[in-house]
């Protein structure tokens, strides 16, 4: 991903994860609850853009927040 879609990608996790009341300890937790090695700093981190994401951590996160790859990623 380039630059702009990261930032564009990790602004969408923010916004969701803020939706959720979740904070990005919550988050991370269970993350690695399913396998994710992601500390609360990778996630923000991930936030910002200045970390990129595997599929398998963007396909985690759409079934812990239960939306679409389309909230997430457009």
């Amino acid at each position: 991903m380039d630059i702009n879609t990261e930032k564009r990608v990790g602004a969408n996790i923010r916004r969701i994860r803020e939706s959720k009341n979740m904070t990005q300890e919550n988050l991370s937790a269970k993350l690695q609850v399913r396998g994710c090695d992601i500390t609360r700093s990778a996630l923000a981190k991930i936030e910002v853009g200045q970390r990129h994401l595997y599929v398998d951590e963007i396909i985690h996160l759409k079934e812990i927040f239960s939306v679409s790859f389309e909230d997430i990623l457009l």
